[in-house]
């Protein structure tokens, strides 16, 4: 079978062709991709290429499809796998798979590592190890952008469950953010920063009572605000405040904020040595950071005080994607009714995914949601009614009648009309 994919070469070399796939062995199957959101990890490792620690040595000879965020339908299920996936199913993948034996070691991942396996291709043959590690998941849901969305979810959902809080005069580290504590984000209102606000909001494990989230953006910020109300929040008993930290003395208003006491949990969610240092002087006693956003250089640092370390119990902790259990949770959440469609702000097709990718950073607006089957521009949400074509203005119109956000019903409409978008 033919695929069509996005194939990584080298640093800033990513090419869209078509190639042969292998028979699917016994132990693999063939999957047809339906949606993949682009992910700034993808940037990065686009960028790195090589060096970067997903990407295997030989890549330029054996170039990898990137793309990790993403879902699809089974078509083709070798042997191994019968009793337990049918052609038709749609699924949901977890990337991070923690093989040993993978094409670089523990590390590999779909998206990253594998010749036949990522998110912005046609068709893939999804390899063993992925069914190994239970991180390839059915999927019921109406749609499948919550499906790709899973992953990044699955990102936060991780991150909230690495912080800790010790007790004092023991040795003991309770896990998770502290139940009725203060928690902040900074720099939270990015797509990744908004996943996270959502699931504080939803989330069936511990709350805080004070919830801080801070930008530099105020039409960010208020894009924030509209979609996860004060209201909402205070529905679960939480206080949320949404904060400009563009001028003044961020440090002093957010520790006024706090009522003086400092945050027990706060998240950086920007690799930037001065949203790293702020964090690091609103920790309350016992205050867990969470550096969440992984760095572009291996050399970045910022300044930590260890004073507190010492005498205030200050710690710090970080992730690098969720886990097989993060994943089922957020799947679970989203059958509960948790909708992720706040974080899409664009919507393309398979032949934006080379320049979209290499220039992520400098596309305004959150979450580009690719539909792989689909040759389509990239396309703000915002901006369908303005394309002159009857079939955009008809993703207008229902758009517009959910609140301005990708939802179900435009994905069924663009999937079943994308003869009429070029």
């Amino acid at each position: 079978m033919k695929t069509k994919a996005v194939r990584l070469y080298g640093k800033d070399d990513l090419r869209l062709e078509e190639f042969e796939l292998p028979a699917i062995k016994e132990d693999e199957i063939l999957a047809k991709v339906i949606s993949d959101d682009i992910c700034m990890s993808s940037y990065k490792s686009s960028h790195q290429g090589a060096d970067h620690k997903r990407v295997p040595d030989d890549v330029a000879e054996n170039p990898t499809i990137i793309g990790h965020e993403f879902a699809g339908v089974i078509v083709e299920v070798g042997k191994k796998w019968q009793d337990e996936f049918k052609p038709g199913d749609r699924f949901s993948i977890q990337p991070a798979i923690n093989y040993p034996g993978g094409p670089v070691g523990i590390l590999s991942a779909p998206g990253y590592s594998y010749k036949y396996c990522g998110g912005d291709a046609t068709y893939v043959i999804i390899p063993n190890e992925v069914m190994e590690q239970k991180c390839l998941f059915r999927y019921f849901g109406d749609a499948f952008y919550p499906a790709s969305l899973s992953e990044p979810i699955s990102c936060v959902i991780g991150a909230l469950h690495a912080h800790y809080h010790t007790t004092p005069g023991s040795y003991e580290h309770k896990m998770e953010i502290k139940e009725g504590g203060k928690l902040a984000l900074l720099a939270g209102v990015g797509p990744m920063g908004l996943a996270m606000i959502n699931y504080v909001l939803h989330r069936e494990g511990p709350v805080p009572s004070l919830f801080v989230v801070t930008d530099i953006d105020q039409s960010r910020l208020d894009r924030a605000e509209s979609l996860y109300t004060k209201e909402m929040f205070a529905k679960r008993g939480i206080d949320i405040h949404y904060v400009n930290t563009g001028s003044g003395d961020p440090v002093a208003t957010l520790k006024e904020l706090s009522g003086g006491t400092g945050y027990d949990d706060v998240v950086v969610m920007a690799p930037v040595p001065a949203v790293v240092e702020q964090a690091d002087a609103i920790l309350g006693f016992d205050g867990c950071l969470d550096f969440f956003s992984g760095p572009k250089s291996p050399d970045f640092s910022a300044k930590f005080n260890f004073y507190n370390v010492h005498y205030e119990a200050h710690h710090i902790v970080g992730t690098s994607g969720g886990n097989t259990d993060d994943m089922r949770e957020a799947i679970d959440l989203m059958g509960k009714g948790m909708d992720p469609a706040g974080l899409i702000t664009h919507i393309g097709g398979l032949n934006t995914v080379v320049d979209t990718t290499l220039n992520l950073p400098n596309i305004p607006g959150g979450k580009k949601m690719v539909y792989t089957q689909l040759t389509m521009p990239l396309t703000a949400i915002a901006d369908f009614g303005k394309m002159g074509k009857p079939v955009y203005d008809e993703l207008d119109r229902i758009c517009k009648a959910h609140n301005g956000l990708w939802n179900a019903e435009a994905e069924k409409y663009l999937l079943s009309h994308a003869d009429q978008l070029n």
